[in-house]
């Protein structure tokens, strides 16, 4: 029987870009939690290691798959492991700033570690997550969290309320590395580093101000090269019931956060009606109590 893993939608709650590191990197500070929607991850132990992808959005993955780089690391890096061949059901927008390649990653990880149990503890699974992409450790993690340094530093949220939400992409991808190449960041000191803290946020209207005050750093770069993004953010905004929506990660997914779930709904089959074009999903946000 394969092993399956969800990888759950990553959604950047806040995102704030303290600015450019001597490596290169950007020092971020981002409260991340899950939502229910998912691409699925199914590992068969002890045959091929060879990656198949299927979902309606398999054809849009370019490049180098991540689950091929990530069974290439496994094996140099802890070559005792059992592997096998991966099928991924791509059912998440791809290039869309809510983690799908890097969920992918670290579902694929959970996967392996699930079949190798006698190997869990002897290999470093977050290390190995670094590897692969600065998203991709607190994926692995599949919790509510606060990400700061480049995303390798994680502090699970003590607290955190769920929330009913949309998502909504326009249907154009948009790159990373673009986004942040747009950012006018300053350059920070060697040892300027931020670090991971303690994170409790007792109910809803505390998350929301939370949200206002943190806000997403990228927002602004992302809609100067894909204007689109204000069209998706005033949509869900403009809906009953929405207390925030806000830009996910480097975009150009939007999300809303709702009053409840019949509100998100209500909101996910008006957008939808309306904009036939754009991917538009209702779920629930992970939370933690």
């Amino acid at each position: 029987m394969p092993i399956r893993e969800f990888a759950r939608a990553k959604v950047n709650l806040t995102l704030r870009v303290l600015g450019r590191r001597p490596d290169g990197y950007h020092e971020l500070e981002s409260l991340v939690t899950f939502a229910e929607l998912h691409d699925v991850v199914a590992l068969q132990p002890g045959t091929s290691g060879s990656v198949a992808v299927t979902g309606p959005f398999a054809q849009y993955i370019g490049g180098e798959n991540l689950l091929v780089r990530a069974l290439n690391v496994l094996r140099d890096v802890a070559p005792g492991l059992a592997l096998g061949a991966v099928r991924l059901e791509k059912n998440l927008p791809v290039a869309a700033g809510i983690g799908g390649g890097s969920a992918d990653a670290a579902a694929l990880l959970r996967a392996v570690r699930r079949a190798n149990p006698e190997h869990t503890g002897a290999v470093d699974w977050m290390g190995i997550a670094e590897k692969l992409g600065a998203d991709v450790p607190v994926c692995l993690l599949d919790a509510p969290a606060l990400m700061t340094g480049k995303g390798e530093r994680i502090a699970p949220v003590a607290r955190l309320p769920g929330a009913a939400a949309v998502l909504v992409n326009p249907g154009v991808p948009l790159a990373t590395a673009q986004v942040f190449e747009k950012l006018a960041a300053g350059v920070l000191s060697a040892g300027d580093r931020t670090q991971p803290q303690a994170l409790r946020i007792a109910d809803l209207d505390g998350l929301v101000g939370y949200m206002r005050g943190a806000g997403n750093d990228l927002e602004d770069p992302a809609r100067r090269l894909l204007p689109e993004i204000g069209a998706v953010k005033a949509a869900l905004g403009a809906e009953p019931g929405c207390l925030f929506a806000a830009m996910s990660g480097s975009g150009p997914t939007c999300f809303g956060v709702f009053s409840d779930q019949h509100a998100a709904k209500r909101a996910a089959q008006a957008i939808a009606a309306s904009h036939p074009n754009w991917w538009v999903a209702g779920t629930v946000l992970a939370g933690r109590s």
